[in-house]
C-alpha cells in the first residue's frame, strides 16, 4: 500500500498567474478613484452648506434691516399724521361776520359803554338775537372714530333720523327695500339685516343719496330715459306724500369717484338740501335748498367745488363740505367747502383729513342732533364724531 503525503510548496516558489495580478491591480485603482471622488464630493457638499448658511444669515440680516426701516417709517408716518391733526385742530377757517357777532363771540359787551350808548345799539341787539338763533357752527376737526360693523355691499348708505333713534340702512346702489332698526345699538348687535324691519318702497331708490328727516324718507328715483325725481315717503303711514321732478341729465353724476350718484340729498339744522350737477360737462357741484314740506326749490348756488375726484359731500349749518380722494383709494379729506351765508372762505379753510380706513366713502350723512357723520366705507359702517366751533372773525 502506497503512502500518500501532502507536500507543502514554499510561497517563495509560487508564482501568481499574470491575469490575476493584473485584475487585482485594476481593482485597486478603481477603489482609489472612488475614494478620491467621495472625498471631493464631501468637500464640495461641505462648501455648499457653508455658502448656503452664509447666504441665509445674510438674508436674515437684510430682512431684519428692512423690517426696522419699515417700522421706523411707520412710526414717522404716524408722527406726521398726529402733527397734521394737531395743526388742523389749532387752525380754523377764515370767516366774516358783523360787529354784533364779534361781541357775542367774545362773550362781552364792553362794560365801559354808557346806558345811552346801549340804547343807541338796541337795534343791533335785536338783530343779534335773531342771528344767534341761526346755526353758526363749523367743523374744526374729527374728534373720534368708531367702526361699528361690516354688513352689506361695498357701496351703500346708513343714517339716523335726527328726530328719533331709528336707523335706516340702504344696501347697495339701488333697490326697493330698506332696513329699519330701533337704534344704533340694535343695528350693531344684529349680525346682518336679520331682525330688522324691512320697508318695501313703492319704487326703486337710486344711488346711496337718500336722506331721512323728521319722520320722512327723501330718496332719488331715476327711471330710464326720465328726469330725476325726488320722492317724499312717510315712514309712519307708509305712503308717498309728494314727488318733485328735477331737470338734470340722467348721466350727470355729482361725484366722479361715485358715478352712480346722480343727486345727493342732505339734511342739517336748517332743512333739506340737494347736491347735483346740471350736466356732465358742468365742472362744479351745485346746491339747491329744498322746502321739506312741498319739495319746492327755494334757492340754487354754484358751490365752485369741483366734481373731479370728489367722493361724497354733506351739509352742516348751511355749509357744504366736499370730500375728495384719489382713483386708488387713499386718505379722504375735506378739500373744498361752500357757505351759503358767505361767512366761510373755502380757499383759507384748513384741510380736514379722515383717518385712513379701508377704501373710499360711498356716502357720508350728517346728523345735526348728535353732530356725527354716518359713513359707509367698503361695506364698513363708521361713525365720525365731529368737533364743532363757532364761525370766527378775521
Amino acid at each position: 500500500m502506497r503512502d500518500f503525503r501532502l507536500v507543502r510548496i514554499p510561497a517563495a516558489n509560487y508564482t501568481e498567474p499574470p491575469e490575476k495580478a493584473h485584475q487585482r491591480e485594476g481593482d485597486g485603482d478603481h477603489m482609489q478613484l472612488w475614494h478620491d471622488q467621495s472625498r471631493r464630493y464631501h468637500t464640495e457638499l461641505l462648501d455648499f452648506k457653508k455658502r448656503t448658511a452664509e447666504a441665509m444669515d445674510g438674508l436674515r440680516n437684510d430682512h431684519g434691516t428692512i423690517l426696522e426701516d419699515l417700522t421706523g417709517a411707520g412710526v414717522r408716518v404716524d408722527r406726521v399724521e398726529r402733527e397734521m391733526d394737531f395743526v388742523e385742530t389749532q387752525t380754523s377757517p377764515r370767516a366774516c361776520a358783523n360787529k354784533a357777532d364779534k361781541v357775542v363771540e367774545q362773550e362781552a359787551w364792553g362794560l365801559q359803554e354808557s346806558r345811552g350808548e346801549e340804547e343807541e345799539e338796541g337795534g343791533d341787539w335785536e338783530e343779534l338775537q335773531s342771528r344767534v338763533s341761526d346755526c353758526v357752527e363749523i367743523i374744526s376737526g374729527i374728534r373720534s372714530v368708531k367702526i361699528l360693523k361690516r354688513v352689506g355691499s361695498p357701496k351703500g348708505m346708513w343714517t339716523r333720523d335726527p328726530r328719533s333713534s331709528k336707523v335706516y340702512v340702504f344696501n347697495g346702489t339701488s333697490g326697493d327695500t330698506i332696513h329699519q332698526f330701533d337704534s344704533v345699538r340694535d343695528f350693531s348687535r344684529s349680525p346682518d339685516a336679520i331682525g330688522s324691519r324691512q320697508i318695501r318702497l313703492p319704487s326703486d331708490w337710486t344711488s346711496p343719496g337718500s336722506a331721512v328727516y323728521n319722520g320722512y324718507l327723501y330718496y332719488v328715483e331715476q327711471e330710464e330715459d326720465m328726469d330725476v325725481q325726488v320722492v317724499k315717503y312717510d315712514l309712519m303711514s307708509g305712503s308717498v306724500t309728494d314727488i318733485a321732478m328735477f331737470p338734470v341729465e340722467s348721466q350727470a353724476s355729482v361725484y366722479s369717484l361715485n358715478p352712480e350718484i346722480v343727486a345727493d340729498l342732505a339734511a342739517d339744522d336748517e332743512g333739506l338740501w340737494l347736491l347735483y350737477a346740471m350736466s356732465d360737462s358742468e365742472p362744479n357741484i351745485n346746491l339747491a335748498k329744498m322746502d321739506p314740506t312741498t319739495l319746492d326749490i327755494e334757492q340754487i348756488w354754484d358751490t365752485r367745488c369741483p366734481r373731479e375726484n370728489a367722493e361724497a359731500a354733506f351739509v352742516v349749518c348751511g355749509t357744504v363740505y366736499v370730500v375728495y380722494n384719489t382713483r386708488l383709494a387713499s386718505r379722504s379729506r375735506i378739500q373744498c367747502l361752500f357757505d351759503v351765508n358767505d361767512m366761510v372762505v373755502s380757499e383759507e379753510a384748513p384741510l380736514i383729513y379722515f383717518p385712513r380706513r379701508y377704501g373710499a366713502h360711498a356716502s357720508l350723512k350728517y346728523n345735526p342732533e348728535e353732530k356725527q357723520l354716518y359713513g359707509w366705507d367698503d361695506g364698513y359702517q363708521i361713525i365720525y364724531r365731529l368737533t364743532m366751533k363757532r364761525k370766527l372773525l378775521v
